[in-house]
């Protein structure tokens, strides 16, 4: 994994990057790790530059590799993780079964774990089939508990330019 700049971030997005580094690295099994706002966008990415480092690698006319995992793999991840986050929630209103606390889809060839951050915004990671599902939700939920608080409307704005500046 690429280690994104976080050059003239505050300090609690440092913090946050630091701690979205570690999940990743730490945790075996895990291909990449997006944090979303509650309304779709990309927060934070485990590969912040993954569709730009494709596409520079790419041979001219063709079409850029796609990187492991599914902006590269980390903005297919968003899409899917909101789009399971609302689906959840939709589904937990009509079931009156209360707020949606974690999402896994297990695939023949990986798993997706969404995860819900105290102020809407969704975890989400994919992992490889091999993983240990406890490790990897066990890690999310310290994630999660971690962060929650941290993700404040001035942190999220910061968290998206950021990523809205990365190549």
């Amino acid at each position: 994994m690429t280690a994104p700049s976080t050059y003239g971030l505050s300090t609690q997005a440092r913090n946050l990057q630091w701690l979205l580094t570690d999940l990743v690295e730490e945790v075996p099994g895990v291909n990449s790790v997006a944090v979303v706002s509650s309304d779709g966008l990309l927060l934070l990415s485990s590969d912040p530059g993954g569709a730009a480092a494709a596409a520079a690698a790419a041979p001219s006319g063709e079409s850029p590799a796609r990187t492991k995992g599914p902006r590269g793999a980390c903005a297919d991840l968003a899409t899917i993780v909101s789009g399971l986050g609302s689906l959840t929630t939709g589904a937990a209103e009509l079931m009156e079964g209360g707020a949606v606390k974690q999402t896994m889809v297990a695939m023949e060839h990986g798993s997706v774990f969404v995860m819900a951050i105290s102020d809407g915004s969704l975890l989400g990671v994919h992992a490889t089939p091999d993983c240990d599902m406890s490790v990897v939700a066990y890690h999310m939920a310290l994630f999660v508990g971690r962060a929650g608080h941290v993700l404040t409307p001035e942190v999220r704005s910061e968290l998206r330019q950021s990523m809205e500046k990365t190549p």
